[in-house]
């Protein structure tokens, strides 16, 4: 169990980048994290680590794409804790392209793990919440949510989207907490899903004013550290020099 001012969170996409950075970070507050990735080798090597060093860790496997996986995962974590205080809806793709390489798979990726996925995390771990009275979802969306850029279209759709499911959720609520974390250039391994070279290539080169992943893990836990009545809604966290 996490230590008594601790919390029970669930992060998705735990096994690199913004998730990853952010179990260590709450883990080493006193959260215990349980950590969701289709990666499992990935997620036990890191729930080891950050057991070796002195938090709480656990994994499940998890594909954000299934509906059944994501109510075993918050099943899990009910299971052994009796309860979910907080969810990081952290999944995402990022597979950038022109609308005419009509690239529709890559389109229904996003859609499957950026829309869907939080869905169906919300789905999972919001029954279980309002039976408490008490509960936070994080949402992560992008920066590409609040403006659109060439190649960039389908991604920024699914990220207009996640803030508008997470508006609607808030509005709905008034025991749960929502906020949306919106990262602008942060290093991860969101590029590798890009299949165009020259655009891989242009979105790597930016990545050298990146933030690092733990910027967004920090804003995560500011976040769900504000007492129960203060609802963080909306955080943007970008490099200073980006556009």
């Amino acid at each position: 169990m996490p230590e008594a001012d601790g919390k029970v969170v669930l992060i998705t996409g735990a096994s690199s980048g913004i998730g990853e950075a952010t179990a260590r970070i709450l883990a080493a507050a006193g959260h215990l994290v349980v950590l969701g990735a289709r990666r499992v080798d990935r997620i036990e090597v890191l729930a080891k680590e950050i057991r070796a060093e002195g938090g709480n860790a656990e994994y499940h496997a998890l594909d954000v794409t299934s509906l059944e996986d994501t109510q075993a995962f918050a099943a899990h974590a009910l299971e052994r804790h009796e309860r979910i205080d907080v969810l990081v809806n952290n999944a995402g793709v990022m597979p950038l392209s022109r609308l005419d390489a009509l690239a529709v798979q890559d389109w229904d990726q996003m859609i499957d793990v950026n829309i869907r996925g939080v869905l169906y995390g919300i789905a999972a771990v919001l029954p279980s919440m309002r039976e408490r009275g008490q509960g936070h979802i994080v949402n992560l969306a992008s920066v590409s949510g609040h403006r659109v850029d060439p190649t960039a279209a389908v991604y920024s759709a699914t990220k207009y989207a996640v803030r508008a499911i997470s508006e609607g959720l808030r509005q709905e609520s008034r025991d749960i907490r929502v906020t949306v974390i919106s990262p602008g250039l942060t290093r991860s391994e969101l590029t590798d899903g890009i299949s165009d070279n020259d655009i891989r290539e242009a979105v790597r080169d930016s990545m050298r004013e990146a933030i690092p992943a733990s910027a967004i893990g920090a804003a995560i836990q500011y976040a769900i550290t504000q007492p129960q009545q203060v609802d963080v809604n909306e955080i943007v966290v970008r490099p200073t020099v980006q556009g």
